[in-house]
């Protein structure tokens, strides 16, 4: 990284708009933060005074509670408002809610949103910085972090590993992040699932888009199945679960085409026996909740950086 690199960001709305250099200080600056985490007395000043508010319009265990605990670990205040409690079931509009909450003078709002666009728009409207938490099949900038970062701690590095995504590509807003992310830092992206999980064009994202199963996982360093995001298709794109998983599911056998040393990644939440056994998904190689504990350290990072800049 460039000596006179400075990070100028107000908002993280995805992975595309880092640069490799970003991307560098983001994961350099998680893993001065990861060590927190392991203290006794898990707090540090650094955001002493400052009011971060978490707004989801959908459902989300990790990525929220994730958001919430780096806030309060730098002494942040934090707020949750959900699709349920807010003024959204009455009929008030996206923009309007975050104006009412620009008002109260937060620093951050973390926005996830089944809209494609929405924490952007935002952007137009309210000066408060906007993080991405996930916008519809779009983009989920801290999950794609957490993850080079999770492959980064592992294998030592990033440029020239094999990255196989295996699942609904085409909804799937982390394998859009992934996919992004891991291409700019030097990884070669392979996907593969059926036909109608695969978007015309992904490749241009810079995926290879293989024609089996085994071309994808063969020799791979990385495997990441992800989950089928049914409450993104208006029709079904596969016949059965059965069948998705006898064709597209990760087993012990499978896994054996990729690298000896390779991993398996997974964003959460697990379908078990569907895209990946419980034996692949508890194994040894498995580094799942490794991605739930960098999860902390990225978005603390994130948090720090983007209220050092607005």
């Amino acid at each position: 990284m460039k000596t006179e690199y400075k990070f100028d960001h107000k908002h993280i709305l995805g992975i595309a708009q880092l640069s490799y250099d970003d991307i560098e200080y983001i994961l350099h600056t998680a893993e001065s933060f990861k060590e927190i985490s392991s203290r006794s007395i898990k707090k540090v000043p650094t955001l002493r005074g400052k009011t971060i508010i978490n707004l989801f319009f959908e459902p989300s265990t990790r990525t929220r509670l994730s958001f919430e605990i780096a806030a309060k670990r730098m002494s942040a205040d934090t707020f949750n408002i959900s699709a349920s409690t807010s003024s959204a079931v009455k009929g008030e509009t996206l923009v309007d809610t975050a104006k009412n909450l620009q008002a109260m003078n937060p620093d951050v709002i973390i926005i996830r949103h089944s809209s494609s666009g929405a924490p952007t728009l935002l952007t137009d409207h309210i000066y408060t910085s906007i993080i991405n938490a996930g916008d519809g099949t779009h983009e989920h900038p801290s999950q794609g972090l957490l993850d080079l970062m999770t492959v980064k701690e592992k294998k030592g590095k990033i440029e020239g590993l094999k990255v196989s995504i295996i699942g609904d590509i085409g909804h799937s807003r982390v394998a859009h992040s992934n996919i992004i992310g891991f291409s700019k830092m030097g990884a070669h992206v392979s996907v593969s699932g059926p036909a109608t999980f695969m978007p015309v064009g992904i490749d241009k994202l810079g995926a290879k888009v293989c024609d089996s199963m085994q071309e994808a996982i063969s020799d791979a360093d990385v495997v990441m199945p992800l989950r089928i995001q049914k409450e993104r298709q208006k029709d079904p794109l596969i016949p059965s679960f059965r069948e998705y998983a006898s064709h597209f599911g990760i087993t012990e056998n499978m896994f054996e085409l990729a690298k000896p040393d390779a991993m398996v990644m997974h964003p959460g939440p697990i379908n078990r026996g569907v895209e990946l056994t419980p034996e692949i998904a508890d194994g040894a190689r498995s580094v799942i909740l490794d991605q739930v504990a960098n999860g902390v350290a990225v978005r603390m990072a994130l948090l720090y950086l983007v209220i050092g800049n607005s």
